[in-house]
């Protein structure tokens, strides 16, 4: 048996989920917020978003507090509803850090080509409008290869990075901030009520892909060297910062550029410029700080979706294979698992730009999924087991937890058609299909390969 040991300290743990959730999207579309829902119908979004989040992270720090080792959902659903909705339960989430990932591999170096133009060499082909260059793919495969390297190196390593890298996240958010706040005139923001309408349900659409990171802390916590009071604590407080940072971000774009940040390409690098007098190293910092993100949210996203993976592999879930070849001694890392996840991720950048928003959309129907099984356990448990030991005991309990099964359930209609929201036919339901019979296929492998070695 692999022996795990806690590394990660408590600023680890933050950083950790925090700069999952904040990745490059406050840089790329805070302008696509403002042009679906208006300065603050975006900011509206978001907030509630934020809180609708919060009560979903309050019902996984009392779980997490419950069951302080590596797998988080998996692990939550495998004890009280068994292996069926256990793999259901993980398998969505997987598409969720899978989505993430993707994105991140196909964003950075189209960021990167932002700054040094020369990157958009050898033009392959155009996939839905956009340029696909030979240059891209392969800084994005290079990337993901170094990130994987890191993590193979054990927990420790990943750690350093995240704890690293974020503080330039919070330094660009500073930056950004006091810019706005020098402004001697803002831009004219429209009337309160004509920013609401069907557009804040566009934005609250993307929420889940923005806000799920916190649930890394979940994945991890057999290597936290916290108590399981703290480890809940820090999941809540990873979600209220992640709120609190998008919305100053959607809100200092919108009051310095107005609703001219949706014609722009980086609009909140423009504002950042604008903010500090035209300057140029403003708006070079925000892009650095997003580029922080996209380090952030990657590396965190491949931390989570290797320790869901290994222990579903543990538990019979996936093939055995994937849950071989880790080490133990002063840095446990699932190597198999890592590097499988760095081969399905390079598949991503050649296609280009145009899938990004497929990923994110697609992504979160599977992270809402993974939400409404695991706040059902929470429901389950505070009806059958009310005197369980509860390290970390949420407020209102059972009230708690049929407003985060609502927040679920409303949320999750806004991916079906009919809603003004659907995701898109059919390139983002063929995400999903396509994602669902590889982990059915990988599901009955598991159970095949069982009756093998049972035999």
């Amino acid at each position: 048996m692999v022996e795990i040991s806690r590394k990660l300290k408590q600023r680890h743990v933050f950083t950790l989920a925090f700069g999952s959730m904040i990745g490059w999207s406050w840089i790329l579309l805070t302008g696509e917020w403002i042009a679906r829902a208006g300065i603050l119908g975006a900011a509206l979004a978001i907030i509630a978003g934020g809180t609708l989040m919060a009560l979903i992270a309050t019902v996984y720090a009392e779980l997490a507090s419950m069951f302080p080792t590596n797998g988080g959902e998996h692990v939550y659903t495998m004890k009280v509803f068994g292996s069926t909705v256990s793999f259901i339960c993980g398998w969505s989430l997987l598409l969720g850090y899978m989505g993430v990932v993707a994105f991140e591999i196909v964003v950075f170096p189209f960021v990167l080509a932002y700054l040094f133009p020369a990157i958009n060499v050898g033009f392959l082909w155009n996939f839905e409008g956009y340029n696909v260059y030979l240059g891209q793919i392969i800084i994005g495969i290079s990337t993901a290869v170094i990130i994987t390297f890191i993590n193979v190196r054990g927990i420790a390593s990943s750690a350093r990075l995240q704890a690293n890298v974020t503080l330039l996240i919070l330094l660009a958010g500073f930056i950004l901030v006091v810019g706005t706040a020098k402004q001697e005139t803002w831009a004219e923001v429209p009337g309160f009520l004509d920013s609401i309408g069907p557009g804040v349900f566009s934005v609250l659409i993307m929420l889940p892909m923005l806000f799920v990171g916190f649930d890394i802390i979940a994945q991890t916590a057999q290597e936290i060297d916290l108590k399981p009071q703290q480890i809940g604590r820090l999941i809540i407080v990873s979600v209220i910062c992640a709120t609190i940072f998008y919305a100053l971000a959607v809100i200092s774009v919108g009051l310095v550029l107005g609703e001219s940040a949706s014609y722009v390409k980086f609009p909140t690098a423009l504002a950042a410029k604008q903010g500090w007098n035209g300057k140029e190293w403003a708006k070079h910092l925000v892009i650095f700080g997003g580029i922080a993100g996209i380090l952030t949210s990657w590396n965190g996203f491949l931390v989570g979706a290797s320790r869901l993976i290994y222990e579903m592999s543990k538990d019979g879930q996936l093939p055995a294979w994937l849950a071989r070849g880790s080490h133990g001694n002063k840095a446990f890392a699932p190597i198999r698992v890592l590097w499988v996840l760095c081969a399905i991720s390079c598949i991503a950048p050649w296609f280009g730009r145009s899938t990004l928003i497929w990923f994110l959309d697609a992504g979160s129907l599977g992270v809402v999924v993974a939400y409404f099984f695991v706040v059902l356990v929470f429901i389950k448990l505070r009806y059958t087991e009310p005197d369980r030991q509860r390290p970390y005991r949420a407020p209102f309990g059972k009230v708690l937890g049929l407003l985060a099964l609502a927040s679920t359930l409303f949320i999750g209609t806004l991916y079906f058609p009919g809603s003004p929201s659907a995701l898109l036919w059919p390139q983002e339901w063929i995400i999903v299909v396509a994602w669902t019979a590889a982990g059915c296929f990988g599901f009955w492998l598991a159970k095949y390969e069982g009756r093998e070695i049972s035999n």
